[in-house]
This record gives C-alpha cells, structure tokens and sequence, in this order.
C-alpha cells in the first residue's frame, strides 16, 4: 500500500472479548460500531490528527451523521477481526466512509457505509472539514 492509498485506507485489529458478546459468544449488533468507531479514530491518528487536539485547537469535532449497516455473520468470542476502513467520499464538511468487518478466515462479518459530519466543537452546528486535513487526505 502506498502513502496515499495508506490515507485513505486504514486497517485495524481487534479482540472480539466477552464483554463485546451475549450469553452464547456472540457478538451484539452494536458493538460492531464500538469496532468501527475505534477503526476511524486510529486512522485519523494514523494520518496525525489528535481528536482531542482537534477540540482544543481547532475547535471541531467528527459526529456520526448517517450509518447504513449490513450484517453478514456473526462474530464470536475471542475472534480477531480485521475492520478495514476507507473513504469514498470527501465533501466540505462530512466524510463518508465504507468499513468492512472481516474475521481471520477473510469472511465479511458486516459491512458498512458511515457518513460523518464535522460540527464546530462548541455550537455543535456543521463546519468545513480543516484545510490542513483535507490536505492530508488528497
């Protein structure tokens, strides 16, 4: 992978532990956006970007606006899971990611399309995304 494919495309591992599953092992629906979440923010870590500097400093902050998921297979305690994660769309103020949960034998465990707005840390209303990270990001 290149430096810019490494920008727009992200790979993070993850325990699957008892504490993310049910009585019988399994997984529950929502921590798989738990999963996805930690994915998005170790990207933008990944391309030097701080959430909490991006509060203080910047005075912005990155809030889930829209999520569209598919479940394919459940993942079980224990599993390592691979949560591939990629930008197909940069606007002026959102981001729109494709994440895709896989298990260690490659098979799609969920598959989603997140859209994240950015919003002015202390009004909470939409800002326009820093140039200094769309920068980062073409």
């Amino acid at each position: 992978m290149n430096n810019e494919t490494a920008k727009k495309e992200f790979e993070l591992q993850v325990r699957v532990y008892y504490e993310d599953t049910d009585a019988g092992g399994v997984v529950y629906h929502s921590h798989y956006l738990n999963f996805m979440e930690r994915a998005r923010t170790e990207w933008l870590r990944h391309i030097g970007f701080e959430q909490n500097a991006l509060i203080e400093q910047d005075r912005i902050l990155f809030a889930v606006r829209k999520v569209n998921i598919d479940f394919h297979k459940p993942a079980l305690f224990n599993e390592l899971l691979n949560i591939k994660t990629r930008i197909m769309h940069t606007r002026r103020a959102s981001l729109v990611f494709e994440q895709i949960i896989f298990n260690q034998s490659k098979e799609t465990i969920c598959k989603a399309e997140i859209k994240i707005a950015c919003l002015n840390s202390s009004t909470m209303k939409p800002e326009p995304i820093p140039e200094n990270i769309l920068l980062e990001l073409n």
